[in-house]
């Protein structure tokens, strides 16, 4: 990021992660409600917490649909419409695997082939039952499990940057561990640089950075959370058609958009995808921009925002021109 001297920085732990509010004016009490904003959306989406919305529908699976809140069900039936996009590999419905594979949260080890089948049968996101009239969700089945890990993050990152916006604050930037939303960038500076990590690198490890204002900036790789056994590497971001981590040529995506909730949408759909095919499929979504990392240590651009490389290992393949 650039020279950080005229920025004050708040941070807490929230959602399982380091928060960092940066803010051009000191002003404590603005970062406490910025960070009680977030703990309070945290409890209506989060699958670990006894009271939260979410838990509340996952509990009632197979026996009665659970009204939940505006904010919620818009929340749901927008991951339900992407998860049944054709050929998608996001889906909300991934609940049991994630929960059986345990990655990142001290799962070390390859789940059983046909436990793995058994749980396929409970991830079918058509088979979530919206009630628009009652907002009520319904999970027919016992066992199945809606999961908004992948989407939720983004969702909170946008109510944060409207929040600022509501409150007079247009210079800043929020970091909700691998989402950042930023706003205007600090006097002097034409836009805020982040960093592209580097896959399994030292803590702060750059492959390069990439200038933007008033963008959100969201990353998913495969170095985020993992375990290894026998020489193999077992990451979190899963297949829904087979159970399996996916396994393609990419180590991360980096999504550049308006929106911090497409960022989460889109890295997991082009993950899925792939360097190739997201390159054709992003022409249909102007809006939507990005930075792929390889295995063949390549960084492949499909964005107009300025990329500096700062690891001369790396090569630089501009897609856009």
């Amino acid at each position: 990021m650039p020279a950080d001297a005229r920025l004050y920085a708040y941070s807490a732990v929230l959602m399982g992660s380091p928060i960092l509010l940066k803010l051009a004016e000191h002003d404590e009490k603005l970062a406490g409600d910025v960070f009680r904003l977030i703990r309070q959306q945290e409890n209506l989406f989060t699958v670990n917490r006894a009271g939260s919305q979410l838990m509340a529908v996952n509990a009632a699976a197979g026996s009665h649909p659970v009204a939940v809140s505006a904010p919620v069900f818009a929340l749901i039936k927008r991951a339900r419409e992407v998860s049944l996009l054709a050929g998608s590999c996001f889906n909300f419905a991934i609940g049991p695997l994630v929960k059986r594979w345990k990655i990142g949260f001290q799962g070390d080890s390859v789940p059983p082939a046909h436990e793995l089948q058994a749980l396929l049968a409970l991830t079918d996101p058509a088979r979530v039952q919206l009630d628009e009239q009652q907002q009520t969700v319904f999970l027919p089945q016992p066992g199945m499990e809606i999961d908004l890990g992948a989407i939720a993050k983004g969702y909170i990152a946008d109510v944060v940057r409207d929040f600022l916006h509501q409150r007079g604050c247009f210079c800043g930037l929020i970091n909700l561990g691998g989402n950042l939303q930023t706003l205007d960038a600090p006097a002097g500076e034409t836009a805020w640089a982040i960093g592209v990590q580097l896959p399994f690198g030292e803590p702060g490890a750059l492959i390069g950075s990439v200038a933007v204002s008033n963008k959100s900036v969201v990353t998913s790789g495969v170095y985020e959370r993992y375990f290894e056994l026998n020489g193999r590497r077992y990451h979190h971001i899963l297949n829904p058609q087979t159970g399996y981590p996916l396994d393609n040529e990419l180590l991360g995506v980096t999504v550049i958009s308006d929106r911090s909730l497409d960022g989460d949408i889109f890295t997991t759909l082009l993950y899925g995808l792939g360097v190739e095919q997201s390159l054709v499929f992003l022409k249909d979504y102007p809006q939507i921009e990005a930075i792929f990392v390889t295995r063949e240590q390549q960084v492949v651009l499909a964005t107009q925002q300025p990329f500096r490389l700062l690891d001369e290992r790396w090569r630089v393949i501009d897609s856009t021109v």
